[in-house]
């Protein structure tokens, strides 16, 4: 499709109050589901998070990586294998998971940025005791961990140097010597939390929080905190979305100004929620 040299123009005019708004301010970005699987989605990702940067916003990016992770596990010849929507993980499982996570996707993603003109590096919780955690409280999960403390020393002097964190949510014991599985949307809002960020944006594989989830058109765009509860009883928040839900509320309680999650699914939804008064999404506030 081709653009007229008149509607680029409007497109920056509209963009311009909300660069100048964000400036110097930090977002905190989860990154997984679809977009990480298609190659025309993942080169998007990484130009709107260029962009960002370039223009002064503080980038931070926490990723998963499921669909690489069992990739590995089929090849070793090992069934993946959930509880309630949580990988199980045993020894050999998080070997497997700290080896992708924390190896080939991390550094794939740092070098997908750098192509695309930015600075970056591959940080995950092991590093400099960025994230520390206990075996998972509430269900046997194995290796699966909750976070105790979150350090992220290393994350501000990243972006004090112009540099983009990409983050792979691996922790480390906090008493035991173990390494454990974080999940992504938790570590991602608690990384957010202690930033003290402007923003939290968690991309899915859904249009966001829907009042009808049969109909994509029944978009829900704004939902204050307050809200949630009430929300949950009537079934509207159900499912696979309750702790995705939960990590936006938390994050706001914890001082996050607004939390949202996005569908992955559309090429530019980054610039198109942060950069356009359409917005995209679920917004929490």
């Amino acid at each position: 499709m081709q653009i007229s040299t008149a509607e680029r123009a409007r497109v920056l005019t509209q963009a311009l109050p909300y660069i100048k708004q964000y400036a110097g301010k930090t977002v905190v970005i989860k990154y997984g589901g679809n977009a990480m699987i298609s190659e025309e989605l993942k080169s998007a990702v990484m130009e709107d998070i260029v962009l960002l940067s370039t223009v002064g916003i503080h980038v931070v990016l926490v990723h998963g990586g499921g669909p690489e992770i069992n990739a590995m596990l089929k090849k070793i010849g090992k069934e993946s294998k959930f509880v309630g929507g949580l990988r199980y993980t045993d020894r050999e499982t998080m070997d497997v998971v700290e080896m992708v996570l924390a190896g080939k996707v991390n550094k794939s993603l740092v070098q997908q940025l750098e192509q695309h003109g930015g600075r970056a590096i591959g940080l995950c919780g092991l590093d400099g005791g960025m994230i520390k955690a206990v075996k998972h409280r509430e269900t046997d999960l194995g290796y699966v961990g909750d976070i105790t403390h979150v350090n992220v020393t290393l994350i501000r002097n990243s972006l004090e140097n112009g540099t983009i964190p990409v983050v792979a949510t691996i922790a480390a014991g906090e008493n035991d010597g173990n390494t454990y599985n974080i999940n992504a949307d938790i570590a991602a809002a608690q990384i957010a939390a202690s930033l003290a960020a402007e923003k939290l944006v968690l991309m899915t594989d859904v249009r966001g929080l829907l009042e009808d989830r049969e109909n994509e058109d029944s978009l829900i765009s704004v939902v204050r905190v307050s809200e949630v509860q009430s929300l949950k009883k009537r079934g509207v928040i159900s499912g696979g979305m309750i702790p995705k839900i939960d990590c936006c509320v938390e994050a706001v309680r914890r001082g996050v100004r607004r939390t949202h999650i996005i569908d992955g699914r559309i090429p530019h939804s980054i610039l198109i929620e942060m950069l356009t008064d359409e917005g995209i999404g679920t917004m929490f506030l």
